[in-house]
This record gives structure tokens, C-alpha cells and sequence, in this order.
């Protein structure tokens, strides 16, 4: 299952804050897609080192789509 987190109009750190909640109950197998404008370096940060693997896409209209797992292994 994925949950969607569309924080792009969310003032920081509320994306963030969410997309960590949201982690903590991801069960295995699901992940997490979160829709921002920019890239969310501290956050990415926080993923690399809790074992969370992302990818990410830029949609047409500048919307960054991080999709967000646990690492293998």
C-alpha cells in the first residue's frame, strides 16, 4: 500500500514531520509517496541514515515525486 503525502502547501517542517509519522507505521512492502516543489535535503538525510531507500521523479509541473522504502537488507 502506498501513503500519499502531498506537501506542497505545507509550510516546513509539517512534510517532513508527516512523512515521519507516516514511516513508523509503514508496514513491509509499503512505502511512501510524498509530493513536494523542493527537495527535501534534511529529510533525506534523516532517510540515509534510518535504512530508508527513495527514488524520485519531477513531474511537468514541478512537482517532486519521492517514493520512499525501507532498504533492502
Amino acid at each position: 500500500m502506498t501513503t500519499v503525502i502531498d506537501g506542497r502547501e505545507l509550510q516546513p517542517p509539517e512534510p517532513m514531520e508527516r512523512t515521519l509519522e507516516a514511516l513508523d507505521k509503514l508496514a513491509e512492502g509499503d512505502d511512501v509517496l510524498l509530493l513536494l516543489y523542493c527537495q527535501p535535503h534534511p529529510l533525506f538525510n534523516i532517510l540515509r541514515n534510518s535504512g530508508y531507500a527513495w527514488s524520485e521523479e519531477i513531474q511537468p509541473d514541478g512537482t517532486r515525486e519521492i517514493r520512499i522504502r525501507r532498504a533492502p537488507g
